[in-house]
């Protein structure tokens, strides 16, 4: 099986106006992409590993880019503007080229196995960024793409140094703190998106086997790493965010608990009155006059 078969990849439509250069190494996948035809065209990726993306040259008349969690640019000069996807993020646009682009692109695994450790590199959660510059940033993905370029198998024990380097870039590009390290736990992108997908259906049964999906991950090990990451079983972390979505409308409506039951896709009052004596030590009516 080829790299573009079995490992991550940004997808372009329609594929026939680029050529792509793969190369893989220790944590690390790169291609450089050349446009061989000034046709309009569109690309999407959205995987578990980090991309960064390193336009050597690239320009367009007319496009869009999204990139999760930030605003949409219509920016028109792309050369030499970095972008980097994390895990898990969406991202997607489509452009009208003015020149026939070269990009270079990294795929980077957030398990870090370049790195030490004690890095705790798949613990951090980077913040996507978007056409932005970054001196040593550029220069060691340029350094990288000469690898690529002399497709030289003795350098790559020289490759795999520059992507360490690479992501020890990325980790001081982003400027947080890192956590306590959660043994086995999810990853900080795997944590981000089951917590928003909670949320989002409360009222809604939501088995193992569909978080597990969500974050790409078998049923079994999700369910382990969900409780050492959240200290609870899944089920009875939806349950207990279900009860704090009742304290509030219970302490900011006059919405009545059967209504809030059903909203809260709970069969009836008694469903939603024996969790919240569970999670709370009293009833919701209880806990609405002590409210109020």
């Amino acid at each position: 099986m080829s790299f573009l078969d079995s490992g991550p990849r940004l997808d372009y439509s329609p594929a026939h106006i680029l050529r792509r250069q793969p190369a893989g190494w220790l944590g690390l996948r790169a291609e450089c992409v050349e446009l061989l035809e000034p046709e309009t065209y569109a690309y999407d990726f959205q995987a578990d590993w980090h991309l960064l993306i390193a336009p050597e040259l690239s320009h367009r008349d007319d496009g869009e880019t999204a990139l999760e969690g930030l605003p949409k640019s219509h920016l028109r000069e792309l050369t030499r503007k970095l972008t980097l996807v994390p895990a898990g993020s969406k991202f997607c646009g489509w452009q009208k080229p003015r020149v026939l682009s070269k990009v270079t692109l990294f795929y980077i695994d957030p398990r870090g196995p370049l790195l030490n450790p004690m890095l705790r590199f798949d613990e951090i959660e980077f913040k996507p960024r978007l056409f932005f510059f970054d001196a040593d940033l550029w220069s060691t993905a340029l350094k990288l793409k000469e690898q690529i370029d002399t497709g030289d198998a003795s350098s790559g024990l020289y490759a795999e140094a520059l992507g360490a380097v690479l992501c020890h870039e990325l980790v001081r590009l982003n400027g947080v703190s890192i956590e306590a390290p959660r043994r086995g736990g999810l990853a900080a992108w795997q944590r981000k998106r089951v917590a928003e997908y909670v949320e989002a259906h409360l009222d809604a049964r939501i088995s193992v086997a569909e978080f597990a999906a969500l974050v790409r991950l078998s049923p079994f090990h999700f369910a382990r790493a969900f409780k050492q990451t959240f200290g609870m079983p899944p089920h009875r972390y939806h349950v207990t965010r279900r009860i704090e979505a009742a304290k509030v409308l219970l302490e900011n409506t006059e919405t009545p608990i059967t209504e809030i039951a059903l909203d809260l896709g709970l069969a009836d009052t008694s469903a939603l009155s024996a969790g919240f004596r569970r999670v709370t030590g009293m009833s919701p009516n209880e806990y609405r006059r002590g409210s109020g």
